[in-house]
């Protein structure tokens, strides 16, 4: 009899650690290893972007169990009372505090698909309208770029005479090459003579900018190239989160009251 009440003993204390054995991944020198360390790792590595798959779970697991190890072995020395690891522990504690703080703020003010549409519209109303795809000879002199006219009129190939003498690193050894832009991503002068042009057709006299002066070449135009809502939503998103954290951030700057002058 005495027998059976043992083996019933043991029995009911067994089941009675199995709920706290399921909430721990080791038991190191006595000490239980909870498993909410190991959530918190993944997680904390999920959150920087690194995907945790399963067959990495148990390398995961040794760092939990690993960092037990260590920080016994840290504390059965007194490392722990160094002044050293007090000033990391108040910078650790302060860091983590303030990413609370953040994390906080992001989630009390989320960026809706509505908020995001709003400014994805504002961009596109800015940089909606025509595009011209134009090539160009840059010269320092007036008298040079007339030679240039005189040649093209004669014959010569606009592109063999920007390699050979256009000034401009860029877009010369391209034949002039500039590419799609909107008129007023050129200087004023550059952009008005350029959207005056017909296709194929090529500045009468040179164009004087800052720069040097111009011969110019429109080759084509077309609409605003912008891409889909859908396909910059989540980037949207993100420069609009960081915007208006860095907005709380600095209203808290403004409103704290403190006798250090911030550099400007």
């Amino acid at each position: 009899m005495k027998k059976i009440l043992l083996a019933a003993v043991c029995a009911a204390a067994t089941l009675a650690t199995l709920p706290a054995l399921a909430q721990n991944i080791a038991i190191v020198n006595g000490k239980p290893v909870p498993k909410a360390r190991l959530d918190a790792l993944v997680a904390q590595a999920e959150r920087a972007g690194q995907a945790v798959p399963q067959e990495m779970m148990s390398r995961a697991r040794d760092e939990v169990v690993l960092r037990e190890i260590f920080a016994q072995e840290a504390e059965r020395r007194g490392l722990q009372a160094t002044p050293s690891y007090q000033q990391k522990l108040a910078m650790a504690r302060q860091s983590i505090l303030i990413g609370e703080l953040f994390e906080d703020h992001r989630r009390k003010n989320p960026i809706s698909d509505a908020d995001a549409k709003k400014e994805y519209d504002r961009i596109k109303a800015a940089n909606t309208g025509t595009e011209y795809r134009a090539r160009h000879i840059l010269v320092e002199k007036e008298e040079e770029a007339k030679a240039l006219l005189a040649q093209l009129k004669g014959g010569a190939k606009f592109e063999d005479l920007a390699k050979k003498h256009s000034k401009d690193p860029g877009s010369g050894e391209n034949g002039g090459d500039l590419d799609f832009a909107k008129a007023d991503a050129y200087v004023p002068e550059f952009g008005q003579a350029m959207a005056a042009l017909k296709k194929g057709e090529t500045t009468a006299t040179p164009v004087k900018t800052q720069f040097g002066f111009h011969i110019i070449r429109l080759e084509d135009t077309r609409e605003a190239q912008f891409p889909a809502f859908d396909d910059v939503k989540a980037q949207l998103k993100q420069r609009m989160e960081q915007a208006r954290l860095q907005a709380f951030q600095e209203q808290l700057r403004k409103s704290a009251k403190t006798d250090y002058k911030f550099s400007e």
